[in-house]
């Protein structure tokens, strides 16, 4: 499979001319995704991770359908393009996109790249409805109001830490890609007020639905991913939380015009 930003384009630009985006949506098979996430085309290293995710349960509160267009915004090394690619099934289509700069970061607690273990994935997996797009967020050759839905797991604090402004400009630009109607998933760690949350990796969930709200997004919560276990004072990172972090879960829809 290509990985180049040119062949990203090249396939977005027909998938979008051909109509491949009309076809019909079905509803989530919850069971069968649970299926098609155990079998041994997955990476190992990642089933460690659903029980914090719950990313079955996840993709359904949020409204993933079959055959829809998901761009996977910073896929890193595809925990959720993998689960994304199987349940929007071969009539669907997920965009994994990465910055060159990101790829080569290490992919989490094992000795690959991000890059390294998101091409492993797409090849173990046979993920052909995948498209990699190597490419910075504010260069996305992805035209306007194609998408149904984008997933941001654990990405929005790294914008809005340093830069709260630069943070909304990537909703505004998110919001610009989705279809009327369409919406972002969005994960994180739940920050609390008075910590150095920029060190900690954390936000507040007021601070994300504030400036979800000002890109012009409809917001629902969930309560789904929450964990009272957690150490707010705590790096994402400290092996004693041993990924257990609390959560937020947000869907920003896209209201209908």
């Amino acid at each position: 499979m290509k990985s180049s930003h040119t062949s990203g384009l090249i396939l977005v630009l027909v998938w979008a001319i051909s109509g491949f985006s009309q076809v019909t949506s079905a509803e989530l098979d919850t069971e069968a995704l649970r299926r098609a996430i155990s079998g041994p085309d997955r990476d190992v290293n990642d089933f460690v991770r659903d029980a914090a995710r719950k990313p079955v349960e996840v993709l359904a509160w949020l409204g993933i359908e079959e055959s829809m267009e998901v761009l996977d915004l910073y896929a890193a090394g595809g925990y959720y393009t993998f689960i994304l690619a199987k349940a929007v099934g071969p009539d669907g289509h997920v965009i994994a996109q990465n910055t060159p700069r990101g790829l080569a970061y290490e992919e989490d607690r094992q000795e690959i790249s991000q890059g390294e273990a998101l091409a492993a994935k797409l090849q173990r997996g046979n993920l052909t409805n995948v498209t990699q797009m190597i490419s910075r967020v504010q260069d996305l050759p992805i035209p306007a109001a194609s998408l149904d839905a984008i997933m941001v797991a654990q990405v929005l604090h790294d914008y809005y830490n340093p830069d709260p402004q630069r943070a909304l400009e990537m909703l505004q630009q998110l919001y610009a890609l989705l279809k009327p109607g369409g919406f972002v998933g969005i994960t994180d760690h739940v920050g609390i007020a008075g910590q150095n949350n920029r060190q900690l990796h954390r936000m507040e969930i007021a601070q994300a639905v504030s400036i979800a709200q000002q890109a012009g997004f409809d917001v629902q919560q969930s309560e789904l991913l929450r964990n009272p276990q957690d150490d707010h004072r705590r790096n994402i990172f400290d092996p004693r939380l041993n990924r257990n972090t609390d959560r937020f879960l947000l869907k920003l829809s896209k209201p209908q015009q």
